[in-house]
């Protein structure tokens, strides 16, 4: 086998560089339509699996990471149009396949600056305009200060441009942000509502000269729009306005919001509710948390809304505008009690007795009958949610049309995450893949509406899917007179650990460090840290256990921290991947992103667990003169590092150790970050008895590296600084006296800077502890959930929300026999200060990807093109061997 991979290995360096030299390049997937019947479950690395009913179509550029974000069937139903993230596609609903895709970038209006456009959260509207089919939607320019609302004209074979409505950002924005929309014939003329996330506005115009009627203030980041009763109501994610007064606010966007100062997340919701002929606001109503998506009745005497951090579906009466029922959407709530199913998209029945929720963590649509509260002619008490359909990975919209059988409906059914990026990426059929978390399709599942009978076995699907019935070990009760272990059985029996350090990193695979590793399932071809330059993280897991398995459970840092710091990400999250159009939430400075069930130092702190955090969640303020150089520099000299660190969350200040720096550049080397966890360490260990926290929460980034930047280190010797204050950290833990009680974790925050051959969400992990040098590779599928229910289960902690209390524990990771032997740090191989070139040193290749590395977008932690960087560390890294573009599609670069 061993000779076999070795000679195939061989056979396809020199193929790609064949083709690299002749300047040919191999598509990975096709840039064409997919279409593919689900039949097997597919696992995600939440602990869930998925597997639609009906029929997926798949969709997209196979090169970029799309999402299916909203859609609307035309009059008369025979064609789907979706707003796709960085297109518009048109799916013929009769023969159930895309015949037509829009790329934003080809849209002549709209200026190619930046990243070029991405259309917004949701919103696609299809209206007739005289005789023309018109399909109306929202899109952010690469230049975000310009936002616009862009209208075509479809003629059944090619969308053509009929308008370009432009939005331009109100200080403090950074973008107007439009998002939905609403098209109405009054008195003769047409009238364009949009409203405006950034700006918190919705705006009035007239649709033929664009002329703006009026501007009527909402809530904090306003969203979905319906019209019932002639009025106008404004579903506002962060809820009201705050009052001056109010003490209990925190930041958002361009803005502040009321927040809950347990959790630091936004504490309501609200319906601004208008009138639309004089843009008067009328009322703002408040409801459950994050609302978004609202439609109306068919009567209008309702509105129904979303409120996805809440779980649930709130109704307002329109006769006196007042939430008349709130209806859980909850999976299996009689013994669920656990926040985590993100309601976002809703449609309504013809005859409006039906509600259709899609249910986006719970992959699949709740079926609601309404009751006599929610809808007229209603005869239940109260509404009921009837079942459940498993869908694809998050859904965010439902249509529902007539089907080919008479009587028949159909739902249509956008995935915002399709099957996820695990979609593989091959050379030639028959040889190996390999993944990336930025190469995904999206798709829609086109659903015949199943009867009584299938609907209950499509809900007992659900059930299975989303691994429900592993809340009973979560919820069992403590047993009296059981002696300590390393994990116990149950939550709230002893541990014979009593101090947990959780360390996280920055952005690798598993095979970028750890495919060089040969008792675990590694591809050393897309090695790119390896032994020499990672000896610390080579020696761990041979001393300790090698987790060949363990994955990411997001796609970058601005999911991956939601996910390491509090085990779920929220459908605000979901609505922005891969735009960031209002943040990017990697140092946890918006208080939109976070979920109500709180961070994993909230849920210790709330159950009398002491917490300290090592630069996570906040950003050093420092001499923004300083270069790494001169960091670095005076850290080897013994000067200290003079820097504040500053949060945005109130439950994350006191905790905050002042003299260990957090991160949102690169000019601070671990090195430094390492000291002064070391000292501290010291100075506890100097103090009388145990006083160090049970709990401390590490961040420790520097192997993100900063490419090619001159200035800076060179990847290698970033990723080198980063194993060695690794190295330095657990020598200094190992051979405390707190070790013989003590366990650590490792994560990577996520795994989107490189490929791996067996997913795209493998990276690397690590355990260490007394009771864990096993000596031994292990492959139990364990992810980021998986580590903060164990470290839950040591702490005697109970689960915050749905995603760790189902996570499985890290049972394999320990042995009751200890071994107190310490572990020593391997000195660093490559220099630490092997710096860069500067320009004037370098030509060709090297200054191309120097330049690059220069750009505004890379100067800060995950702020550039992520492929773009991927290609800048593999040259530094790899120097001449091609870039396997096999894999990653062509660039520019590639010439």
């Amino acid at each position: 086998m061993r000779n076999k991979t070795w000679r195939r290995s061989i056979f396809w360096v020199i193929i790609c560089f064949s083709f690299y030299a002749s300047g040919l390049v191999i598509q990975a997937a096709p840039k064409r339509p997919l279409q593919v019947n689900t039949t097997h479950p597919i696992w995600l690395t939440n602990n869930r699996a998925i597997a639609s009913a009906g029929k997926q179509v798949f969709f997209g550029d196979s090169l970029l990471e799309n999402h299916a974000m909203d859609a609307a069937l035309s009059p008369g139903g025979k064609w789907l149009a979706i707003e796709e993230r960085y297109s518009l596609v048109i799916v013929n609903t009769i023969t159930q396949k895309v015949v037509y895709t829009l790329p934003l970038k080809d849209i002549e209006q709209i200026p190619k600056v930046g990243y070029g456009a991405m259309n917004t959260y949701s919103g696609i509207r299809w209206n007739r305009i005289g005789d023309e089919n018109r399909i109306t939607w929202s899109a952010v320019g690469g230049n975000i200060a310009y936002s616009y609302v862009i209208q075509v004209m479809w003629n059944g074979h090619k969308a053509t441009v009929k308008k370009i409505f432009t939005y331009k950002a109100q200080a403090p924005a950074e973008t107007a942000l439009p998002n939905e929309v609403l098209i109405r014939d009054e008195k003769g003329k047409d009238m364009l509502y949009v409203v405006l996330n950034g700006n918190n506005q919705l705006v009035k115009q007239d649709l033929k000269t664009g002329d703006t009627i009026w501007i009527a203030p909402t809530g904090v980041a306003p969203y979905g729009i319906a019209l019932a009763n002639n009025k106008l109501y404004v579903t506002d994610w962060a809820g009201r306005t705050p009052d001056k007064d109010d003490p209990n606010v925190a930041g958002v966007p361009w803005g502040e919001a009321r927040i809950d100062t347990t959790n630091a997340a936004t504490r309501e919701g609200s319906v601004s509710v208008i009138d639309p002929e004089s843009g008067k606001v009328l009322k703002n109503i408040v409801v459950g948390l994050h609302p978004n998506k609202i439609v109306a009745s068919p009567d209008g005497q309702f509105v129904y809304l979303t409120n996805s951090n809440s779980d649930a579906v709130s109704v307002i009466n329109t006769f006196n505008d007042a939430v008349v029922e709130t209806i859980p959407v909850r999976l299996q709530s009689n013994i669920n009690d656990y926040f985590g199913d993100s309601p976002n998209g809703l449609a309504v029945s013809a005859g409006g007795h039906k509600l259709y929720v899609a249910v986006g963590m719970d992959n699949a649509i709740a079926i609601i009958s309404l009751g006599k509260k929610s809808c007229s002619g209603g005869t239940l008490n109260k509404s009921v949610v009837d079942g459940f359909i498993p869908t694809g990975y998050y859904p965010s919209s439902i249509n529902i049309k007539s089907g080919k059988i008479k009587d028949r409906k159909e739902l249509f059914v956008t995935n915002i995450e399709a099957d996820g990026p695990n979609r593989p990426f091959y050379l030639l059929k028959g040889e190996p893949a390999v993944y990336n978390t930025h190469h995904m399709l999206a798709s829609i599942s086109i659903i015949d509406m199943p009867g009584k009978a299938q609907l209950a076995r499509y809900t007992r699907q659900v059930i299975a899917l989303n691994q429900l019935r592993r809340l009973q070990s979560a919820q069992l009760p403590p047993r009296k007179g059981i002696a300590p272990r390393p994990l116990p059985a149950r939550i709230g029996e002893p541990s014979v650990f009593k101090h947990v350090l959780y360390i996280i990193r920055e952005n690798r695979t598993y095979d970028q460090v750890l495919g060089d590793v040969k008792t675990g399932n590694g591809d050393a071809q897309l090695c790119t840290f390896g032994k020499e330059i990672t000896p610390n993280a080579h020696q761990l897991v041979k001393d300790y256990l090698l987790l060949d398995n363990y994955m990411a459970s997001g796609k970058c840092s601005a999911e991956g921290h939601q996910w390491t710091d509090a085990s779920i990400v929220t459908d605000y999250i979901e609505k922005n991947v891969r735009a960031w159009f209002r943040s990017y939430p990697h140092v946890q400075t918006d208080a939109l992103v976070y979920a109500p069930s709180g961070f994993l130092w909230d849920n210790a702190r709330k159950h009398g667990v002491s917490v300290e955090i090592f630069g996570e969640a906040c950003i050093p303020h420092f001499d923004p003169k300083l270069t790494w150089s001169d960091i670095y520099n005076n850290f080897i000299k013994g000067n200290p590092f003079k820097f504040t660190n500053v949060t945005t969350l109130n439950t994350v200040k006191p905790l905050l150790s002042p003299t260990y720096p957090g991160y949102d550049s690169h000019k601070i080397p671990d090195a430094v970050r390492a000291d002064a966890f070391v000292q501290e360490l010291k100075h506890y260990e100097a103090m009388s008895g145990d006083s160090l926290p049970q709990l401390m929460i590490l961040a420790l980034p520097a192997d993100h590296t900063a490419g090619m930047a001159p200035g800076f280190p060179t990847p290698r010797a970033m990723v080198a600084d980063n194993d060695y204050a690794l190295g330095k950290i657990i020598d200094a833990f190992t051979n405390s006296k707190f070790y013989k009680n003590s366990v650590i974790f490792v994560t990577e925050d996520d795994s989107q800077d490189g490929w791996d051959h067996v997913s795209a969400f493998r990276t690397v992990g690590l355990v260490i502890s007394p009771y864990s040098r096993l000596h031994k590779t292990i492959s139990t599928a364990y992810n980021q959930p998986s580590i903060v229910r164990t470290i839950e289960q040591i702490l005697g902690l109970p689960p915050m929300n749905i995603e760790d209390a189902i996570a499985t524990p890290m049972w394999n990771c320990f042995t009751q026999k200890p071994d107190y032997s310490p572990y020593y740090a391997i000195p660093n191989r490559i220099p630490l200060n092997e710096m860069n070139k500067p320009l004037t040193a370098l030509s060709g290749a090297a200054l191309h990807f120097a330049k690059l590395s220069l750009e505004p977008q890379f100067a800060g932690i995950d702020t550039g093109n992520d492929d773009l960087l991927n290609r800048i560390i593999w040259f530094s890294a790899k120097g001449t061997t091609p870039y396997p573009t096999q894999f990653a599609g062509k660039d520019s670069d590639d010439n």
